[in-house]
């Protein structure tokens, strides 16, 4: 059912639209992480190393997915928002012949180029084919991870965030069943972890386009509505290929410190593996609280009711403020424990480490869950040029600490890494957020 943001208490709101949601998206991220818990656990440390090593250029290229469905369905949130049913059909018309065209180039480029710039990052040839083995796969399958994304973001713009979730569920427990019987028992090593997380996630896909056909009247094409028009087209692209950008500017930078984890050898990348994982499934509360804003900020900015998105924004802050330090506290006391989940106990090395990548990283979390709601709510209200930069901060902050101080600081310097980008950006995103939503607010409310 579609869900209205734009009238009642925003608190309520927002969780009641994010608590579906996360879980969905821990779902999503429940794939990668059995995937690494299994191969970690059954086949062994350079196995989990070649998973890890991948997840850099796997976020460039699923980043851009997941950035140009987000950034396309901005204007279906904002023509929902304001009642504007007709041009809500035809962007999602015009969308997805965008999806269908991005697809294939993405395709195209990653069966010629995946193993070339694997060997650019350095990875090391024991774990090499490995590494190709499983991203080539995954790239393979980049057709069922458009269809999910886009259907799903089209969901949560008209307010659903809970069937995305339903779907997700159904699709993780078919991704731990392929991953246990085609590591186990075909013994296909790194490439059933792949074909596993490919299969599910089409499968999530699928179900999201026979519900939507079947439950949403409202998304019922109507007579000229599925015509291309490359003035709406244009407009898409617009909002979306900056938010693509953005999310690949970023993993640009996650490529160029990989190439210095690669540096420090298996026992490293096997431990900033399992600490990303961790980290990634932990931070999703602040991630999800930020993909909310845009909606919310979509729809409030559709139906012109500006003050409830600066309510929204300072809400959600605090909420992420809450949140951070909770985590800070459990990532400080239990971090080797949770990295046993990827880490077999004897890997006494990989577990230090990744307990010391959590807990410094955890002391920053704030500065990414602020990066979250700012530049969410930034693409939510249509500014979708100037938050592509603070993905570039991001990329400066990782590449200068890879370039210049992991020769010197080695481990230490990959464990900072994350935190100098998050605060680059953040600096650009407040900015931001007070030229173009705070200072506006006081002159209005001072005329």
């Amino acid at each position: 059912m579609t869900k209205d943001l734009t009238n009642g208490s925003p608190l309520k709101l927002i969780i009641a639209f994010s608590i579906p949601a996360l879980f969905g998206n821990l779902f999503q991220q429940f794939y990668n992480m059995v995937d690494s818990m299994i191969v970690g656990q059954y086949i062994g440390k350079n196995a989990l190393a070649a998973v890890g090593s991948t997840g850099c250029l796997n976020f460039l290229v699923i980043g851009f997915v997941i950035g140009i469905c987000s950034g396309f369905n901005i204007l279906v949130s904002q023509t929902f928002g304001a009642g504007d049913e007709k041009n809500m059909r035809s962007y999602i018309a015009n969308g997805s012949y965008l999806c269908a065209f991005f697809t294939v180039v993405l395709t195209i480029l990653t069966m010629v180029f995946t193993k070339p710039v694997l060997r650019a990052m350095n990875t090391p040839e024991e774990i090499l084919e490995d590494a190709y083995s499983y991203i080539i796969i995954i790239f393979a399958g980049i057709i069922a991870i458009m269809m999910y994304n886009y259907l799903s973001c089209i969901l949560r713009a008209l307010g659903d965030s809970k069937t995305p979730l339903y779907f997700l569920i159904l699709a993780s427990i078919v991704n731990v069943v392929l991953d246990l019987i085609f590591i186990l028992h075909f013994h296909m090593g790194v490439k059933g972890a792949g074909y596993a997380t490919v299969i599910a996630q089409g499968l999530s896909g699928i179900l999201c386009l026979l519900y939507i056909w079947k439950r949403y009247p409202i998304l019922r094409f109507q007579k000229g509505e599925l015509a291309f028009d490359i003035h709406k087209c244009l407009k898409l692209i617009y909002i979306g290929i900056p938010m693509a950008l953005q999310f690949s500017i970023t993993a640009i930078g996650s490529i160029i410190l990989q190439i210095a984890v690669n540096k420090l050898g298996p026992t490293s990348m096997a431990a900033v593996t399992a600490a990303n994982r961790l980290q990634i499934m932990f931070t999703q509360p602040m991630e999800t609280l930020g993909l909310t804003m845009a909606t919310y900020c979509g729809q409030n900015l559709g139906a012109g009711k500006k003050e409830r998105i600066y309510q929204g924004v300072k809400t959600s802050t605090i909420i992420t403020i809450v949140y951070s330090l909770l985590l800070c506290v459990i990532m400080l006391a239990f971090a080797p424990n949770l990295s046993l989940l990827f880490v077999n106990a004897k890997e006494t090395a990989v577990l230090a480490q990744s307990a010391l990548f959590l807990r410094i990283n955890s002391l920053f979390y704030i500065t990414l869950g602020v990066l979250f709601i700012y530049r969410n709510s930034l693409q939510g209200m249509g500014y979708s040029i100037s938050p592509m930069f603070a993905g570039l901060l991001e990329l400066i902050g990782r590449s200068v600490v890879a370039i210049c101080f992991v020769g010197t600081f080695h481990y230490y310097a990959i464990c900072m890494a994350s935190p100098v980008a998050w605060i680059l950006a953040d600096i650009l995103l407040i900015t931001l957020y007070i030229i173009k939503i705070v200072l506006p607010r006081k002159r209005e409310q001072q005329n």
